[in-house]
């Protein structure tokens, strides 16, 4: 079978975040009928190991689910694959099915199938096992003309606070809904300014001196938020000539939320995206971004997911924004936060540009601004060597979501050429 072939496999498979049994028990089948030593612990991470590997590839089998996904109606356009009106999962599908196409084809392969990536890293961050081999290739990079040798390091940020309710004597009442923005990756494509669907949203209602009753926004932590609804009161009507911005209006409601107008203040004076940028070596140093509101127990929960290339940078996200949240009566929680992995150019690395360079001569060697499982590996395991390639991905976590499939094509060569010199 071909790689292409392994994907529409996988595609068939429902392997949403936190939903990925049915994947795990078809990829552990699949290694044990390929002759592999197959272990799955218990946050479904698959070790597999055949023959006497000195290459681990590795790749995570979760997918950002939005719009019609986990129904994936596979289209294919112009070169390109995606799915109709939902993310592909070619984030991290493409990996998975390039390392299957490597079980299939060599007697000497490690590969490690993390799972629940796109929700704070679960897998890699809990694995315990040991990786035999002294190299390991992540297929998670989305632009085959880099080899990636270092990422961001990550946090998720949660602010709440309380959403008790107050009589209020206003009757018009809307549901005010922002939809349809492209949305993207958080990391990858922070710096091109993608609104954000909340913000969208709190702007229009501050700027409608609305008061708010209820909000609900965003699809992931690590997705920039393609929709956001809140219902409303407001002393007068509410009109919008934004197209993205649909106003209803629905049957009165007798209260708001008391701590309504912080909500807004604190959302509206948030800082969206690229805090910091190193202009020598283009690639973002500082980010954040707010991934999600909702009202949960009650509490007005707020999500914010910040990325920094160092350790120092990270905690100045951290700093700034629990100070604001602070001031304005939040409380803070941090969680998830993984480690950067410094750049650092390798025998190895050189091995796979090399190898790039012959289908992409103008190939490099560079960082990149988002949170790949390389860095938790490496630190979790010793003497480790890594790196991480990967086809053309655009939009990834949106409902944009496509792959390049000559893109697939080299990337697939690459790789077992790298397998075949490691034998």
């Amino acid at each position: 079978m071909e790689v292409m072939d392994y994907f529409k496999q996988i595609c068939s498979i429902p392997h949403c975040s936190f939903e990925t049994q049915k994947m795990s028990e078809f990829l552990v089948d699949f290694c044990n009928k390929n002759g592999c030593k197959t272990v799955m612990d218990e946050f479904g991470t698959i070790h597999a190991i055949k023959g006497k590997p000195k290459l681990c590839l590795q790749a995570h089998y979760d997918m950002v689910c939005i719009g019609e996904a986990p129904n994936l109606e596979l289209v294919v356009d112009n070169g390109y694959m995606m799915a109709k009106n939902s993310s592909l999962g070619a984030d991290n599908g493409i990996g998975v099915a390039i390392m299957m196409n490597a079980i299939s084809n060599f007697e000497n392969i490690e590969c490690l199938f993390t799972n629940d990536e796109e929700v704070g890293m679960i897998g890699a961050t809990n694995f315990k096992g040991e990786i035999v081999s002294k190299y390991l290739l992540n297929l998670d990079s989305e632009d085959d003309n880099e080899v990636i040798v270092g990422c961001a390091g990550g946090l998720d940020l949660f602010a709440s606070i309380d959403s008790k309710m107050q009589i209020t004597s206003i009757k018009n009442t809307y549901e005010v809904t922002v939809s349809r923005l492209c949305g993207g990756h958080s990391g990858i494509e922070i710096h091109k300014n993608i609104s954000n669907a909340i913000k969208v949203l709190t702007r229009f209602l501050k700027e409608n001196d609305c008061k708010l009753v209820s909000i609900d926004g965003g699809e992931r932590s690590n997705s920039i938020p393609t929709k956001a609804k809140a219902v409303v009161v407001s002393e007068k009507e509410l009109v919008s000539n934004n197209e993205f911005i649909s106003v209803k209006k629905i049957d009165s409601s007798k209260e708001v939320m008391a701590n309504g107008d912080i909500v807004l203040a604190f959302i509206n004076s948030f800082s969206q995206g690229v805090r910091s940028y190193d202009a020598n070596i283009n690639i973002v140093l500082n980010s954040i971004n707010l991934s999600l509101v909702n009202i949960k127990d009650g509490k007005v929960v707020l999500t914010f997911f910040a990325r920094s290339m160092d350790e120092k940078g990270l905690r100045e996200l951290e700093f700034e924004t629990t100070e604001l949240a602070k001031v304005l009566g939040f409380d803070v929680v941090v969680k998830d936060r993984s480690v950067a992995w410094k750049p650092e150019i390798t025998d190895f690395a050189n091995d796979i540009l090399k190898q790039l360079q012959v289908f992409r001569p103008e190939a490099k060697i560079t960082a990149i601004h988002a949170g790949l499982e390389c860095g938790i590996l490496k630190d979790g395991q010793k003497n480790l060597t890594v790196c991480s390639i990967g086809p053309n991905i655009h939009s990834p976590h949106s409902t944009n979501e496509k792959v390049e499939l000559a893109s697939v094509e080299i990337i697939t060569k690459v790789v077992n050429n790298i397998v075949r010199k490691y034998q």
